[in-house]
């Protein structure tokens, strides 16, 4: 048979030979039916098949020849009237001829398939012209397309085509180097264990396929071996039970079934060993990503999130305990323990190790402990900071710079995390410029506290018992500041609301988010103020929790007052009672005064501050607002002098107004040099004696180097070694201080020594960080307490307040420091402080020697009169 592919854009070429047409075949049987005449006849079958299609990919002829049985099947297209090309195998006309006229016939044939084929030649060339040209405009406007298509889609072009010559590949063939062979497999196992190290169950999938695998050849082995007398799933059973137990390959009888069963068992021994393994150290690790709690997710509500650890940590965690304490006690609480949640960047265990240490006698709150880095918003997202009851932001760093980079960072991470706008976030910064910086970030509700260590050493340094208030008012056991919403007291004024309150003593008002101690006494409480209270919590919790109960008990106590007025209190008898209040008060000016004022100049002392680190400069700031003209400030160290200008320089201190900054190079803990530097003070400020001359101890850089109580101790024993040199030499000494972190050992020294005085800034400013978290509205009291430029607590003579013979009451005392625009919190009698004594209309039996506890604006121990 021939095949002729006709419909090709080429030209039809002919092949060169072609083979005859015809085959003559002779029949020795005589045919029954169709029989013309006596003579054999021969069936002269010629069956000619055309096929023809079109082919867009290639522009070759294919020609094939198929034989079936001695026949020859031409396949030759023809062309039909609507010039479609039929690719059936359809058979011609079947012509029988006589073998005598066989020439005749063979002639007739010949014409009959030149004819046929020079008519389909000339269609086909009819429609060959339209396709070329259709095909040369396409090539025309699309050259490249076409010259693309041609010699990377045809894959023999080149036949018939000699100008689309086909690129050639240039691969390698060769076979891989032995070198190279390893350094593949190298490169698979290096990948296979870096997934091991991101996940090690990557080892368990290779294990059970590897076991799926060998089980599966090991049946069909036992299969093919076996041949029929088993079935195909039951070899594939034995060959699992050879691997799960070993012994089963010692029943096998054939010598082929023992070396497959004991290769089956050697391997399911080995797999169930790495598998244990692989179990345990999944197992592992699952555990310590547990422990380190990088990615643990925190699924608690009102808990307290404190990110960082730095040495006021012990101090704010005991603070909490307490809260939590009397909230359980007053039934305030939400739980039975307080839940606290500890973020840092240290190693988890590190942070267990230091947990346990300060909350093994701490029985009202769980810590848990989490590793990460606070700069993240997926760490606080994981701690669940949008239902946490209060976030709290310590510094870890030492610098002033690095503390606040810091708590941006951290305050940016939770800017992201949505439903933060009820969540307070306390944060400890360095300076003031910071927090506006921080109040300024939106969606978050920032309250930044200001690290004010430095000024509250310097205001307790000066005025002795001062630090003790302060761990007072810090205290939860004892009274501290409370902020109450009273909406039943709406529209009494303030003299009423301060007069009515008999367990706790009346402040100020908190109104618009500032703080004002001393409102006029006809201002009107609004709907929306707070009035400021020292109180003990169990009363103003009470209050805040249970105000249908209190708010009866206050308003009773107004309305007897209001009787009190209208009785006592006549137009006649008031004006005598304020007459005889300002006799027997000392006068002070009723306008607003400042420190910085020529009216409350502060007084002239003489300080000896042993020690030096880089925040002395912001002390030496503060001693300069608190004192007088004519101030002097020795400071003693090891410390270059270059070094302390650096310091000086670097924060940006500026010209000092009031005292005068001397250098002394030596150590505090010699003898002599501490014995030379006392008595040349000593002789410089002989010639006034009215100069107070104080020694203030502070932890030198050196000495918070390592151990924070090697600080302490040394801080102890430069005091003890003034103390004792004072002593010796005569000189009288105002104020002994030293700065020791550990409450313990101050006061051990303060039992052997009541002269000296203990300061714990740090944990005092731990305290006071604790209390903003509880209730965010008291960091503006404290911001105004602590501020050199707002009102402060002050111990005062009670001179200024009474006469000499005088028994008035607390509530007689606080209406005449009131006429001072000062508020009178307690009294300190024969060296013990009473905060908020109670009851405050019985009199009190105080000497001239006593001191009223206030908070004014002005230091005013020197008389100011009108």
């Amino acid at each position: 048979m021939i095949l002729c592919q006709l419909q090709s854009p080429q030209p039809w070429l002919l092949p060169p030979r072609i083979s005859r047409l015809t085959q003559l075949s002779s029949c020795s049987a005589a045919r029954t039916q169709g029989i013309r005449g006596s003579n054999n006849r021969i069936l002269f079958q010629k069956s000619m098949l055309c096929s023809f299609w079109w082919n867009n990919s290639s522009s070759n002829h294919a020609h094939n020849s198929i034989q079936y049985g001695g026949k020859q099947k031409v396949t030759i297209q023809r062309a039909t009237d609507n010039s479609e090309c039929v690719s059936d195998n359809s058979n011609v006309k079947v012509f029988r001829m006589d073998l005598q006229s066989s020439s005749q016939v063979q002639d007739h044939l010949t014409k009959l398939i030149s004819g046929t084929i020079s008519s389909f030649l000339v269609v086909r060339l009819i429609q060959l012209g339209f396709v070329n040209t259709l095909m040369k405009m396409v090539q025309d406007l699309f050259p490249y397309i076409h010259q693309t298509l041609s010699v990377t889609s045809l894959p023999l072009a080149c036949i018939s085509n000699s100008l689309n010559k086909p690129r050639p590949l240039n691969l390698d063939v060769s076979l891989p180097s032995i070198q190279d062979i390893r350094w593949n497999f190298a490169r698979l196992l290096y990948l296979f264990n870096i997934q091991m190290e991101k996940n090690v169950a990557t080892f368990l999938v290779v294990l059970l396929v590897a076991c799926f695998s060998f089980v599966v050849i090991g049946g069909f082995l036992l299969f093919k071996f076996r041949g029929s007398t088993q079935s195909l799933e039951d070899c594939f059973w034995e060959a699992w039970a050879c691997l799960c137990s070993s012994s089963t390959h010692l029943h096998k009888r054939t010598r082929i079934e023992r070396v497959i069963g004991f290769v089956l068992a050697i391997w399911g021994i080995l797999f169930y060993s790495r598998f244990l393994s692989t179990m345990t150290e999944q197992f592992r690790n699952n555990m310590q990503k547990l422990r380190e709690g990088a990615q643990m997710q925190v699924l608690e509500t009102d808990h307290i999130i404190i990110g960082g650890v730095n040495s006021r940590l012990a101090f704010i965690l005991k603070q909490l305990n307490k809260y939590h304490e009397f909230a359980v006690r007053l039934g305030t609480a939400t739980a039975r323990r307080q839940r606290i949640l500890l973020m840092s960047d240290l190693p988890r265990k590190q942070m267990d190790k230091l947990a346990d240490s300060i909350a093994k006698d701490l029985n009202h709150i769980d810590i848990l402990t989490k590793s990460c880095s606070l700069s993240l918003t997926k760490s606080f997202e994981r701690a669940a900071a949008n239902k946490a009851r209060a976030i709290i932001i310590l510094p870890t760093k030492g610098d002033q710079y690095g503390v606040d980079t810091d708590a941006f960072l951290s305050v940016l991470a939770l800017q992201p995390i949505q439903e933060m706008e009820s969540v307070p976030i306390i944060v400890e910064v360095s300076n003031s410029n910071t927090c506006e910086l921080l109040k300024s970030i939106s969606g978050l509700k920032v309250e930044p506290v200001e690290n004010v260590a430095s000024k509250l050493f310097v205001q307790c340094s000066r005025q002795k018992g001062l630090i003790k208030i302060y761990r007072h008012l810090l205290n939860y056991q004892k009274n501290v500041f409370n902020l109450c919403h009273f909406p039943s007291l709406t529209g009494l004024t303030y003299r009423r609301i301060r007069r009515g309150f008999q367990e706790a003593v009346v402040c100020g008002l908190y109104r618009s988010g500032r703080i004002y101690f001393h409102p006029r006494d006809d201002e009107v409480l609004l709907q929306t103020d707070k009035v400021l209270l020292i109180a003990p919590i169990h009363r103003t919790a009470k209050q805040k929790v249970a105000l249908s109960d209190v708010v009866k008990d206050e308003t009773n106590a107004v309305q007897s007052l209001e009787v009190f007025k209208n009785n006592a209190e006549t137009p006649t008898h008031a004006l005598e009672l304020r007459k005889e209040r300002f006799s027997n008060i000392v006068k002070r000016p009723k306008g607003p005064g400042s420190k910085a004022s020529d009216q409350s100049l502060g007084p002239k002392e003489c300080i000896l501050l042993l020690g030096w680190r880089p925040d002395v400069v912001h002390m030496i700031e503060e001693y300069d607002n608190y004192l007088g003209p004519g101030s002097v400030l020795e400071i003693l160290s090891d410390v270059p002098l270059q070094e302390r200008k650096r310091a000086s320089s670097l924060s940006g201190q500026g010209k000092l107004k009031n005292v005068q900054v001397t250098h002394r190079i030596g150590n505090s803990m010699n003898y002599d040099t501490l014995e030379e530097t006392i008595m040349n003070i000593h002789n410089s400020i002989k010639k006034d004696n009215h100069i107070p001359l104080s020694i203030v101890v502070i932890s030198d850089r050196e000495w918070l180097v390592g151990d924070p109580s090697r600080a302490d101790k040394q801080s102890a024993y430069s005091l003890l070694l003034a103390e004792n040199i004072c002593n010796k030499l005569g000189v009288t000494v105002q104020n002994l201080v030293a700065e020791i972190g550990d409450s313990k050992l101050g006061k051990q020294i303060t039992r052997i020594k009541p002269s000296l005085t203990y300061i714990a800034a740090e944990e005092v400013m731990s305290l006071v960080t604790a209390q903003v978290a509880e209730d965010k509205e008291l960091n503006e009291v404290w911001k105004d307490i602590l501020n050199a430029e707002g009102d402060e607590i002050y111990v005062k003579d009670i001179s200024l307040y009474m006469k000499e013979g005088e028994n008035p009451s607390f509530s007689e005392l606080s209406e005449r420091a009131c006429l001072r625009r000062e508020v009178a919190i307690g009294y300190i009698k024969d060296n013990k402080k009473v905060i908020n004594p109670t009851p405050k209309f019985e009199p009190l039996s105080l000497a001239m020697t006593d001191s009223l506890i206030v908070i004014s604006e002005l230091e005013g121990e020197q008389p100011i009169v009108l």
